[in-house]
């Protein structure tokens, strides 16, 4: 399980690695259609009769994020002043997922209801995880440890409900911007908006697979103390 958590990781930082490799490549690469990633947005929007969302910028970078209890589209700077393919990809993905709010998509419903619950549980695993497993091995009481699995098991269950959010929000996108040839005129631009969203998918992925394996390894630790 140790070698599992360890390919886990290492497979997580090439996958981040080359997630920001891409989004650099494609930050360079100027959008011919010269539109900004806060007019992609405010256009995917405008399409989508989402008319309650506004878009708005944020400090950092990778920030992007829409936030269902403001109704905010919220654009890292490079992004929301950005005239790049990167720019319009992430704008779009970070709209896609104001659309699923308004047309009520299951997953994200379920995800938006879930976050007070896994904030909590994130909090409670980093604190018993490890007081969990001393006291086991000095006391052999399983108590705090299995309070910590149990909070590990939310996180990773949250963890895997966000993937079919964010893969639908990056079709959706797609969708919208193959239909868009004004925006996105050529089929390069099309490819690499696909390519710069798809290694974003695989960030999730990665983080949802790191969460089953540490959770596996210390169920396994739990119950194998237990018996």
């Amino acid at each position: 399980m140790i070698l599992l958590l360890i390919a886990i990781t290492i497979i997580s930082f090439i996958v981040q690695w080359r997630f920001k490799s891409k989004f650099n490549q494609y930050a360079e690469m100027p959008l011919l259609s010269g539109m900004s990633g806060k007019e992609v947005a405010e256009r995917m929007l405008h399409d989508n009769n989402v008319l309650d969302v506004q878009v708005i910028s944020v400090e950092g970078q990778l920030t992007d994020h829409y936030n269902p209890a403001t109704r905010t589209v919220n654009l890292s700077t490079d992004v929301y002043h950005g005239r790049s393919v990167a720019a319009a990809a992430v704008a779009a993905h970070e709209c896609g997922h104001a659309v699923q709010h308004a047309a009520r998509y299951g997953w994200l419903n379920l995800r938006s209801t879930l976050v007070p619950v896994t904030n909590v549980a994130s909090t409670i695993v980093q604190v018993t995880l490890f007081i969990g497993v001393m006291m086991i091995a000095f006391s052999g009481n399983p108590l705090v440890l299995a309070i910590g699995v149990g909070g590990l098991a939310i996180v990773t269950l949250f963890a895997f409900i966000t993937l079919p959010v964010e893969f639908d929000a990056s079709n959706r996108a797609l969708a919208w911007l193959n239909t868009n040839s004004n925006i996105m005129q050529t089929q390069e631009e099309h490819k690499h908006a696909k390519d710069a969203l798809w290694w974003a998918a695989m960030t999730y992925v990665v983080s949802a697979l790191s969460a089953l394996a540490t959770l596996l390894y210390y169920a396994q630790f739990l119950f194998n103390r237990r018996d």
